[in-house]
């Protein structure tokens, strides 16, 4: 049943990463990974066994929940730096006169989804040799996780936001929990990883916190 998501769950992963990639609005990046565990659940699901797959599906979507909460506890958090889109997080409800500048938005967007375009001609090329490295990956497999790997290490580089910064790490390491399920399937190393991506959300919490009420001293 696995194997006819596998492809569907590519496309998810793939989109929802640029979701997260060009898309500053706090709110939906938070529903994009959401989306995006669900289908990286999906993949590891083909190697590991159901109830394994499903704690990566909880554990992701708990992290989504406290990074969520830390935002919507700290109005603060929602309105500092209203002039640069890569510091602020903002809702989508916020005045026309907080929002940051229409064609920086644009320009800044359309250089992610060129870099993003080089990203994905990359993967092409490499995926279909990673399963002589990793004999139990599948293609899907190889595809979802270098996707994720590759976009979360490009929004690691192109921002300096601790909340989207935390959301860079996540994804990468989605991808990298997708290439190590097809040569671990044990269930204290899952639990280890549901525990990192915990941590990784409770760290960025703090950050995201600390970071705004540094600002607003």
């Amino acid at each position: 049943m696995f194997d006819m998501l596998a492809l569907p769950s590519v496309i998810l992963v793939t989109l929802t990463s640029l979701r997260l990639l060009t898309i500053s609005e706090w709110r939906l990046n938070i529903i994009a990974l959401g989306l995006q565990y669900i289908g990286v659940s999906l993949l590891v699901a083909l190697s590991w066994p159901v109830e394994m797959a499903v704690t990566k599906l909880v554990a992701g979507w708990m992290s989504g929940a406290v990074l969520g909460m830390a935002m919507t506890t700290f109005p603060a958090l929602r309105q500092s730096h209203p002039e640069n889109p890569e510091m602020a997080v903002l809702p989508a409800d916020e005045p026309a006169a907080e929002q940051p500048a229409t064609g920086y938005l644009a320009a800044g967007s359309l250089f992610r989804i060129l870099a993003a375009a080089l990203l994905g001609l990359t993967v092409l090329s490499i995926a279909p040799t990673l399963p002589e490295w990793f004999p139990g990956i599948t293609l899907t497999q190889a595809w979802g996780s270098l996707v994720l790997i590759g976009l979360g290490l490009l929004h690691l580089g192109l921002t300096a936001n601790p909340f989207r910064t935390i959301i860079g790490l996540l994804t990468a390491l989605s991808g990298f929990e997708i290439l190590y399920a097809a040569v671990e399937s044990s269930t204290l190393v899952a639990g280890l990883l549901a525990a990192v991506n915990l941590g990784l959300s409770l760290m960025g919490a703090y950050l995201v916190v600390a970071h705004t009420m540094e600002e607003t001293e």
